[in-house]
């Protein structure tokens, strides 16, 4: 697992590819696991506070829940208008919820807004990043593990 800061420092161009597309909505898809292992998918905003992607909730969500329980994740960034213009972005990994209450206080001051009412933070450990762009004729998939060389397939 890593940090979004360790993915940064591995491949700077695809995260910056990356980065741009949770920044260019504000709600994204998470995939989370329920109870009996069946995927849930929720809808969700996502912030970039220090070394970390990280993402709240109001508190009590079915999808902190089920993080709470079992931390795999998969975030898929909005795919904006049906040019996907920039790409299209998804990353995976383990969400780790933040209970310390100075790191707490920290990632809360970092927010834009602070949030209304109670609520979850958890930080996102990278597992995988894939990011996928359309040509003329063609599809690019880039995809990054931690400790791995970028992977990039051609479809046709």
């Amino acid at each position: 697992m890593a940090t979004w800061q360790d993915f940064e420092h591995e491949e700077p161009d695809l995260a910056s590819a990356v980065r741009a597309r949770f920044e260019a909505n504000k709600h994204h898809v998470l995939a989370t696991l329920r109870k009996d292992g069946s995927p849930r998918v929720s809808g969700t905003e996502v912030e970039f506070v220090g070394a970390d992607l990280t993402l709240g909730s109001m508190f009590g969500a079915v999808k902190a829940r089920d993080l709470q329980r079992d931390g795999r994740f998969a975030l898929h960034a909005h795919p904006g208008d049906e040019t996907m213009e920039g790409g299209d972005s998804k990353v995976s990994g383990r969400a780790v919820e933040i209970t310390d209450e100075v790191e707490l206080a920290a990632w809360e001051a970092d927010l834009p807004e602070p949030p209304p009412g109670p609520f979850h933070a958890f930080r996102l450990e990278l597992e995988q990043v894939v990011h996928t762009t359309v040509g003329e004729d063609h599809l690019w998939i880039t995809s990054w593990r931690p400790g791995e060389p970028v992977k990039r397939i051609q479809r046709h």
